[in-house]
């Protein structure tokens, strides 16, 4: 196959359409075979569960052309066992680990040519999720399901370089104690976009969630982990049972363990140690950034402003950035069982 003839340097952080996409339904109790389609129309009872109770969950990764022309993509048996304690959470059908990687390397191997070429700054995002789909009317889980997975071709996070962002400490709670915060359901998403509207319209670039109990530590924000550099060079990443473990995050810290040779300790972190000055560094984690730099932190404001600076990113988060995006690209040697070759 030859590639798409698209302007890949052009490319934004949007859908666009390709060419197939995988399907799987769940019918009296068992997964179908699963299916490679060129439909990308969903049809459903206007009473399906999905619709009425918000019964949904999905993933998000990428998949890379490498510098020597093979298409991978990064640690996604994280992302399979992920999804399903998310099913599990939310009472729907675990679609299996190696369901889900057999539906990856289908849907991408279907879609060679929409892979954007090594070097460009693009890559091919891929959104495996899943919805209750049968009609539900009482307050009950659904007893059918679609598990689907798409792909598109996106631009590079950061045009230009990443440059820290300015930050908000929100006044709403993103996830409940014992709640769903742990879990990638779309609920927890919907709960967010008032507040990052709100956040946007303020002028900063995302909110930073308080623990609701006392709101004093940090948990993460609306879409990605957090991780600080202390001002000896060390990782800390903080901790609470309602943070969704983010592959990228969990990444990283090997990362700066195995090859930069840091120390990297997750434990609860107090708001009012970025204001006693603790951390010299601040990163958000996930798939579409890897890392986005934190210049600053506004509280209500009171502002903080991280000595990296506003200017670029805090050379230690480079370095974590560079490693992470070598091992990806291929560049640098990955772990054993972190690439999965299509």
């Amino acid at each position: 196959m030859a590639k798409k003839d698209i302007n890949w340097s052009e490319l934004g952080f949007g859908y666009v359409k390709t060419d197939k996409r995988y399907v799987s339904d769940f019918r009296d109790g068992k997964w179908d075979e699963g299916r490679i389609t060129d439909d990308d129309m969903i049809t459903m009872s206007e009473c399906a569960g999905v619709l009425q109770y918000a019964q949904t969950i999905f993933e998000g990764l990428k998949a890379y052309e490498t510098n020597d022309g093979k298409i991978v993509t990064f640690r996604p048996d994280l992302n399979a066992e992920r999804m399903m304690d998310s099913a599990k959470r939310l009472e729907m059908p675990e679609f299996p680990k190696e369901r889900f990687l057999d539906a990856i390397r289908r849907v991408v191997d279907a879609n060679r040519d929409w892979v954007p070429p090594y070097g460009s700054g693009a890559t091919l995002y891929i959104r495996p999720y899943m919805f209750g789909i049968n009609p539900v009317i009482g307050v009950k889980p659904a007893e059918e399901y679609q598990f689907r997975t798409f792909v598109t071709p996106v631009g590079p996070y950061f045009k230009g370089g990443a440059k820290p962002i300015t930050v908000k400490i929100s006044d709403f709670d993103r996830a409940a104690p014992k709640g769903t915060g742990n879990i990638k359901a779309g609920l927890n998403y919907a709960m967010s976009l008032h507040a990052i509207v709100t956040a946007h319209n303020e002028g900063f670039a995302e909110n930073i969630y308080l623990d609701p109990a006392s709101r004093t530590k940090i948990e993460e924000t609306g879409g990605a982990n957090i991780l600080f550099i202390d001002n000896d060079g060390n990782v800390v990443i903080p901790k609470s049972d309602s943070i969704l473990p983010s592959i990228t995050r969990r990444s990283l810290a090997i990362v700066a363990e195995k090859y930069l040779g840091l120390k990297v300790t997750q434990r609860e972190v107090f708001l009012s140690e970025v204001f006693e000055g603790n951390f010299r560094e601040c990163g958000l984690c996930g798939t579409a950034a890897v890392i986005s730099p934190v210049g600053r932190i506004n509280d209500h404001g009171k502002e903080f402003t991280f000595a990296s600076g506003m200017d670029e990113m805090g050379q230690t988060t480079k370095k974590l950035y560079e490693t992470l995006t070598g091992i990806q690209m291929g560049t640098v040697e990955a772990p054993e069982g972190w690439i999965f070759e299509i």
